[in-house]
């Protein structure tokens, strides 16, 4: 399957909603019968009738417009402006990562992917070593030694991340370790991690932590990491699994920061 088929099946058009609004987590696990293995199903079919998803959210994060000098003269051109800054609000971002030190057990950046709400692919680049690596993780990371050794220096890739996702929604998997790798930081409030999201987690996994692969399946009901990781495959996979249930998020985060204003 090419890769523009499978973007076309992740990041394709949403369903037809229903009125209703999205069932919550609490309501699917009160469903009878909801076993672990048909977690996917279940969560499917709660999301799906209420899928506004990132319609509402959309609506609450629009960025700044631009000055009237600088919009298109056409409504369509105008259009096309809107879906393309809609699309590049909300960023995932995944990393891979080689070892150095004693017996490779630290980290360091070999390679960062970063693609749009459509799953279209900003950046993928591979990070020059700034140590010597101790061991490549290939088996896991897909890194070889030719992929690394006349790449960009860490601190332009670095520089380009910055820039890339300053005031943006950055989503990822355990998006911690990668900020760390990368040695930058980004507000809390504008990060949806899916290792994170308790409501999610504990529909999955029973409140553990999931990995991205675990939840994958169990959200977009598509197989990954079946063999040597892909930064580009795990942000896109990252994405679809936030696309899917934004609206549940969202308005989980709203109650959650509402709680906190009464105390």
């Amino acid at each position: 399957m090419s890769s523009t088929e499978q973007d076309q099946m992740q990041f394709g058009s949403k369903p037809k909603t229903s009125r209703t609004s999205s069932n919550s987590c609490e309501k699917t696990m009160q469903q009878p019968n909801v076993y672990r293995r048909a977690a996917g199903s279940n969560w499917l079919a709660a999301t799906v009738s209420g899928s506004d998803n990132k319609v509402q959210v959309a609506k609450a994060a629009e960025g700044g417009t631009a000055p009237d000098s600088e919009h298109p003269s056409t409504k369509s051109a105008r259009t096309r402006q809107r879906k393309m800054a809609q699309r590049n609000r909300y960023l995932a971002m995944d990393c891979e990562m080689v070892g150095v030190g004693h017996n490779g057990q630290e980290d360091m950046l070999a390679r960062v992917s970063i693609v749009n709400s459509a799953g279209h692919v900003l950046l993928d680049k591979h990070v020059k070593p700034r140590h010597p690596v101790t061991d490549y993780r290939t088996s896991v990371s897909g890194i070889r030694p030719h992929d690394i050794e006349n790449a960009e220096d860490f601190a332009t890739v670095q520089n380009e991340v910055v820039k890339m996702i300053h005031g943006k929604i950055l989503v990822g998997h355990a998006l911690r370790n990668d900020l760390a790798v990368l040695n930058i930081k980004h507000p809390f409030e504008q990060i949806r991690d899916t290792s994170r999201y308790k409501p999610l987690c504990k529909l999955v996994s029973n409140g553990h932590t999931p990995s991205l692969k675990r939840l994958t399946m169990a959200v977009l009901g598509q197989e990954i990491q079946t063999g040597e990781h892909n930064s580009v495959e795990d942000a896109r996979s990252a994405m679809g699994i936030y696309n899917r249930i934004a609206a549940d998020w969202e308005k989980y985060l709203e109650k959650k920061q509402l709680q906190q204003q009464r105390f």
